[in-house]
């Protein structure tokens, strides 16, 4: 898995590999977890491929009251299986830019009304409001809206990714129906989190971080190093995800956060300040910068408004540099309906008296 550098760490017997510099695209050695987070002896962890894959649902449908020694090998060897597989999935990736296209295309969060591209939105209204206009004039013909983008195709290569989401969840409500609060159940829900932000699944990540803050956590502590990661996650997905600016600080105030980079995130997005909050994203690992990619197209387009209001022209590298971008994709993506002069972006032009 050389090269592939995606901020994730993953638990494979006792170790765990850091990729958090996600920009070297090297990877670094591997640094060993506490022992009290793989205190079961590897020969719990093997699995036979021949073991059943359902065996924690079946334990659970079929058993009304499974004994705790049962439960808790069903889960771990669940648990193996889970970690096998998405090791599997990086190691057919090979590259880390392949690896970060493969998470890009699952995206589980796209169908959601809430995550939809504002192109498709801006591309529905018009469709609803074009139809709405040709039903009321009778005495004109009725036009044919164009219809609004299909999806593309779901990528093959994320089937296997998209089938170890919902066996994490899975895996997740047979720890919480064995109220198992323990060193498995803390790496499981932190290798949950982590796997759902890269993949952006709110829908799987905030749960579990809840529940890992206010359940797991009383009873099994983490350690000083995971809190600060759990709940910069939570800070950082009120704030970018949510909108909501108080929430997030709120959220920083009660879990005793102090990290300069999510410090500065919040200030970027306090002032709209588009340039610093790239500039911090760039700067954080691949699990941050995933959070932080929910308020990308806003901070985007008020940076683009602001060009707008205050320039006639600019030069296209400055507008590229300001946005992110090049100037074939605010076109495409972002529909800026300026003028391309040369190596000048012509804003407004200013009319003759």
């Amino acid at each position: 898995m050389v090269g592939v550098g995606v901020g994730i760490l993953i638990p494979v017997q006792g170790l765990c590999l850091d990729w958090a510099k996600r920009d070297a695209g090297t990877v670094q050695a591997p640094l060993p977890l506490p022992a009290s987070r793989f205190a079961h002896p590897y020969s719990a962890w093997l699995l036979e491929e021949d073991e059943d894959e359902d065996e924690v649902p079946r334990v659970l449908g079929e058993d009304s009251n499974p004994s705790t020694k049962t439960l808790s090998k069903a889960l771990e060897r669940y648990y193996t299986k889970i970690v096998e597989r998405y090791m599997t999935f990086c190691s057919d990736a090979g590259q880390r830019d392949e690896l970060l296209r493969r998470f890009a295309a699952l995206e589980l969060s796209s169908p959601s009304t809430t995550c939809i591209p504002s192109q498709i939105q801006r591309a529905t209204t018009k469709t609803t409001a074009t139809t709405s206009t040709s039903a009321s004039a009778s005495a004109s013909p009725p036009t044919s809206t164009p219809p609004p983008p299909s999806p593309p195709p779901p990528d093959p290569t994320a089937q296997p990714l998209s089938d170890i989401l919902p066996a994490l969840r899975k895996l997740r409500e047979g720890i919480v129906a064995s109220h198992r609060a323990d060193d498995f159940a803390t790496q499981v829900y932190l290798f949950a989190i982590r796997l759902s932000i890269l993949v952006k699944h709110p829908e799987s990540y905030h749960p579990a971080i809840l529940h890992l803050l206010r359940v797991l956590h009383p009873r099994q502590p983490l350690t000083s190093v995971e809190h600060a990661e759990v709940a910069a996650y939570l800070v950082l997905d009120a704030a970018c995800r949510r909108a909501d600016l108080a929430a997030a600080y709120a959220l920083r105030s009660r879990h005793g956060l102090r990290d300069a980079k999510v410090d500065a995130a919040l200030a970027a997005l306090a002032h709209d300040n588009y340039v610093a909050f790239r500039r911090v994203r760039r700067a954080v690992d691949g699990h941050r910068a995933r959070l932080m990619e929910f308020a990308d197209e806003e901070m985007r387009g008020h940076a683009l408004k602001c060009l707008g209001r205050s320039y006639l022209s600019v030069d296209r590298p400055f507008l590229e540099r300001c946005a992110g971008a090049t100037w074939e994709l605010l076109t495409a993506r972002d529909g800026v309906g300026w003028e391309l002069d040369g190596e000048k972006v012509v804003i407004r032009r200013v009319k003759g008296r």
